[in-house]
């Protein structure tokens, strides 16, 4: 007897009697003749062939480039595995993005936002804002990032050296306690006059308000982030664009909202 039968053939070479049927229909590996007895029989030639076609496959190789692989001169042969093994490296790099972005997931804001970004917060949270505030600053800098990708690391830079401005910082909780007022409250004026004030006299934090502007949809741009989770009419709108309003009085580019 020569030869061993398709079940012998594809336990030697590691796999399935049905992957050997479909290396026959793909072409891969002729199938061979049956003996007298009426049973196919694999020589050494086609397991031979078999454990190439395996091997290719197992390697990352799409089934429909194995044959021509196989077929190949040895020249070529070689070039076609330079480029495959430059595609395993490109899949493994994906791979591993897609696994670093997991561990970022597990984490929480680290998965749509920079360590430096999530450090910012931290360090607002020490500093007094309350969870509420930081997680519409959160949300509002994801959409700074996604939609103004060119400014935002300069944008971080500003608020860094804001937090360090203890004047900032108080007109910072100022704006969140005054939130909960009422929106025809005398002191938004106030507050929105000192803070406009305040911007105007340090022009590395007024970059915090005038930095995230597109080159292009600038105002839509502009106010999908400034203007993230404002209710219409509530003092925090209000309030902001009081402030918008006294910086524009004082030239200052601010894009306007589409009619």
């Amino acid at each position: 007897m020569n030869g061993v039968t398709i079940g012998q053939a594809a336990a030697f070479v590691g796999v399935t009697v049905k992957t050997v049927r479909h290396y026959h229909r793909l072409g891969l590996v002729k199938e061979p003749d049956r003996d007298s007895s009426g049973y196919r029989r694999y020589g050494s030639a086609e397991l031979l062939r078999l454990v190439q076609a395996r091997t290719l496959a197992a390697a990352g190789v799409p089934l429909a480039e194995v044959g021509p692989l196989l077929d190949a001169d040895p020249a070529r042969f070689a070039t076609a595995l330079t480029d495959v093994e430059r595609q395993l490296t490109e899949r493994i790099e994906e791979l591993i993005a897609r696994r670093d972005m997991l561990h970022r997931l597990a984490d929480g804001d680290r998965a749509l936002l920079p360590d430096r970004a999530v450090a910012l917060l931290e360090r607002m949270s020490g500093l007094g804002i309350p969870a509420s505030e930081l997680a519409a600053t959160r949300d509002g800098w994801v959409l700074a990032r996604a939609l103004v990708p060119d400014g935002f690391d300069e944008f971080l830079t500003d608020v860094e050296q804001a937090l360090d401005d203890p004047a900032f910082v108080a007109l910072s909780l100022r704006a969140i306690e005054a939130a909960g007022w009422e929106p025809d409250d005398p002191r938004l004026a106030e507050l929105a006059t000192a803070m406009a004030d305040h911007f105007l006299a340090n022009p590395a934090q007024l970059r915090i308000v005038t930095g995230l502007q597109a080159r292009t949809d600038a105002a839509t741009r502009y106010h999908l982030i400034a203007h993230h989770g404002e209710e219409q009419g509530s003092a925090a709108a209000t309030g902001a664009a009081l402030v918008e309003a006294k910086l524009r009085a004082a030239g200052i580019r601010i894009p306007r909202p589409a009619p």
